[in-house]
């Protein structure tokens, strides 16, 4: 039983086999996706589309998170030798998950916005689609932050790029807020994200 859950990708697959499990159970109450006929193929698929934006979503807020509320307030307090371990191990994974899950995210809010003939409408904040329309705006900002103002500076802060203490200094203070402005932003966007249709 170990040797199962110590390998990620064995526990990822079984996950999905329970997903489907649960959808396929004589009354489960499970759904398509609003406005899609119960066993089209488009219903299916606005259905998984759905499904993994939430997925991607949670991956990315959730480190958003760790980042936040763990790894940057707990780092001052770690001990000088330990805290490579960090910096060279768990933080350029993190990192990884981090900048992939906010592509995703807005990747797949993207394409089911299109798949609901919303995307103009919404990226317009025309009314009855305004509220997700925000939400679009929030979580392309938060996505160019990670990918053009963290990630950068994290490559400096984490060695990746070549940079002196001073340049690293800065690099963690500018990477900082817009991890802190992400994290204001995620609470609305969050909001709007949740809203069902």
């Amino acid at each position: 039983m170990s040797k199962f859950f110590a390998n990620l990708t064995l526990v990822m697959i079984a996950g999905l086999v329970l997903t489907v499990i649960v959808i396929l159970l004589p009354d489960s109450g499970y759904t398509v996706a609003p406005g899609a006929h119960a066993g089209e193929a488009n219903g299916l698929f606005l259905s998984l589309l759905q499904w993994l934006h939430v997925f991607f979503g949670i991956t990315w807020i959730g480190l958003l998170y760790y980042f936040n509320f763990v790894q940057t307030p707990v780092m001052p307090t770690v001990p000088a030798e330990l805290k490579p371990g960090v910096s060279k191990y768990i933080a350029p994974k993190a990192l990884f998950y981090f900048r992939w899950g906010a592509a995703f995210t807005v990747l797949t809010g993207l394409m089911l916005a299109w798949a609901y003939d919303e995307l103009v409408q919404a990226l317009t904040l025309q009314p009855g689609v305004r509220l997700i329309g925000i939400g679009m705006w929030l979580a392309l900002i938060m996505a160019f932050n990670v990918w053009f103002i963290i990630w950068p500076n994290q490559k400096k802060v984490l060695g990746f790029v070549t940079a002196d203490d001073a340049a690293k200094a800065k690099a963690a203070a500018t990477a900082g807020i817009a991890s802190r402005l992400n994290t204001l932003l995620s609470i609305p966007m969050l909001l709007c994200m949740t809203n069902m249709r």
